[in-house]
């Protein structure tokens, strides 16, 4: 497995495209549509792949703090990680872990922190993944529940 930041070609966002449209099909995410071009315009691109290609995809941008003062000072630099996909058949290989500490690694000069959000529908596995694997620290939560039905 190699790990690389690419730069946006039309290669490349051809098959972030068809990934982001993959993973919309999987329906495992609240509110997950397939990106467009707008969608990825400005945003780092970090990829992982072998000899079948792209195996996982990590999007996300340099911010400075807004807002966010219960976990860092106003103005400091954080990347915000946009989405993290690996395709099902790579999942639960490494494959994503390596692609986050390679990206933590790269923007480390840049950012202070890491911060993301997500909307897997399947809550356990992500914070294990993000908060045991990772080692992120949890923030914020917002729950739903439907009622009346």
């Amino acid at each position: 497995m190699k790990q690389y930041e690419a730069e946006q070609s039309p290669e490349i966002l051809e098959k972030l495209l068809q990934l982001s449209a993959q993973w919309a099909a999987e329906q495992n995410c609240y509110g997950y549509y397939p990106n467009t071009e707008a969608d990825i315009a400005g945003k780092r691109i970090f990829l992982a792949d072998d000899e079948d290609g792209i195996e996982a995809y990590l999007l996300g941008k340099v911010e400075s703090a807004k807002n966010m003062k219960s976990i860092m000072p106003e103005g400091t630099q954080y990347f915000e990680v946009e989405e993290l996909y690996v395709v099902p058949e790579k999942r639960s290989q490494g494959i994503g872990e390596a692609l986050f500490r390679f990206a933590e690694e790269k923007i480390k000069k840049e950012a202070e922190f890491i911060v993301l959000s997500t909307a897997s529908k399947n809550s356990k596995a992500i914070l294990h993944f993000y908060l045991d694997e990772l080692d992120m620290q949890f923030w914020s939560a917002r729950l739903f529940k439907k009622v009346g039905e």
